[in-house]
């Protein structure tokens, strides 16, 4: 919308339930969003959690999207959807103040003659766009960023200020790309001999679908050998790492500091918490979770939610623990000679030995 719209127009366009409070009027103008302790009385709030159903009863937002349960103990407006977080996200889009641009190219900028650049993109001061290089309709190419030769940026996405974007690699449609991300770096690829580090190149590129969005000071490296794919709808956060030959299914999501080591396969819908961790050339399964701070090193075969490490405690008492961790093998021996004299005192034979490193 070109103008802010009215209640009414909100709860149209949301696909809400509008339920005006005594006094409130379907034609007054919200200037926005706000959460429901903050929320001014122009403002509109939302309930999505039960952790802040509390807030509810003093909230002085003009209109709260909430579920038809909590709609009773609304105080004001109540705009009434299935999913009011959901509604929520739509409705941002309604107040969202990212900067517009007019299409054209800034005369500070560099576009290589053989480059093609549709005429409704907007290519921003001092960005540089190499060789054959494409810049489909109404993308958007910020201040300073580099897309490299041969790379094609698809309708509609958007570079933020200083995305660097290497050759060879492809971006599709409705992506966004937050500053300071770059994507085609070389992967961290060596070949080890008498003592040195031989570097290999690599010849791979980076394919990236439709409607990706990835946060700033994220890094997505080349392929290897073939492209490094991430698929349609993928979110990545902010400071992620990708290595070379990853293959990410459509509408993963990672958290920020997650990192992801070369040929890994990660499967769709999947979550990553932040500060994950995944070894090389391991797969994970559709509709898999892993959570916060947790290391990967073998493949998901089955959806589900998996972590690893340590639960957070007093330091104290983690100290106490981090000693006993070093002492598991030494009590797992004891304890299977206390079970064998035990057996033999009943006059049985058995062998409860752990396998694995006593081997």
């Amino acid at each position: 919308m070109n103008e802010q719209p009215t209640l009414a127009q909100l709860a149209e366009t949301l696909g809400a339930q509008l339920r005006l409070a005594p006094g409130a009027r379907g034609d007054q103008v919200p200037a926005g969003l706000n959460t429901l302790q903050d929320a001014c009385e122009n403002e509109v709030s939302f309930l999505a959690s039960a952790n802040y159903r509390r807030f509810l009863a003093d909230t002085r937002a003009c209109a709260v999207l909430v579920t038809e349960e909590l709609a009773a103990t609304c105080p004001v407006t109540a705009l009434v959807v299935a999913n009011p977080y959901h509604a929520f996200a739509l409705a941002t889009a309604i107040y969202d103040k990212t900067p517009q641009y007019a299409a054209g190219v800034d005369a500070s900028a560099s576009v290589h003659p053989s480059a093609e650049v549709h005429s409704t993109a907007y290519i921003g001061p001092a960005a540089v766009i190499e060789a054959h290089a494409k810049v489909a309709e109404h993308a958007v190419i910020g201040a300073g960023c580099v897309v490299g030769e041969g790379s094609e940026i698809g309708a509609r996405s958007r570079l933020f200020p200083n995305v660097v974007i290497y050759h060879g690699c492809y971006i599709g449609a409705d992506c966004s790309v937050h500053s300071n991300t770059v994507i085609g770096a070389d992967g961290f690829g060596f070949a080890p001999s008498q003592g040195r580090w031989t570097k290999i190149h690599q010849l791979g590129g980076v394919e990236i679908a439709d409607e990706v969005e990835i946060g700033a000071c994220t890094c997505i490296d080349r392929g290897a050998l073939g492209n490094t794919v991430i698929g349609r709808g993928v979110k990545i956060d902010n400071m992620v790492q990708i290595a070379h030959n990853v293959q990410i299914g459509d509408y993963t999501a990672m958290a920020a500091c997650s990192a992801v080591a070369g040929s890994a396969v990660i499967g769709k819908h999947c979550t990553i918490a932040g500060g994950a961790g995944i070894v090389g050339h391991v797969t994970i399964a559709d509709r898999s979770h892993v959570t916060a701070r947790s290391l990967v090193t073998k493949s998901i075969d089955e959806a589900g939610s998996y972590s690893s490490g340590t639960p957070f405690s007093d330091s104290r008492s983690w100290r106490r623990n981090a000693v006993r961790f070093g002492q598991l093998d030494q009590m797992a021996r004891r304890l299977s000679e206390l079970e064998k004299a035990f057996a033999a005192s009943l006059g049985q034979v058995t062998d409860n030995t752990p396998r694995g490193d006593l081997e």
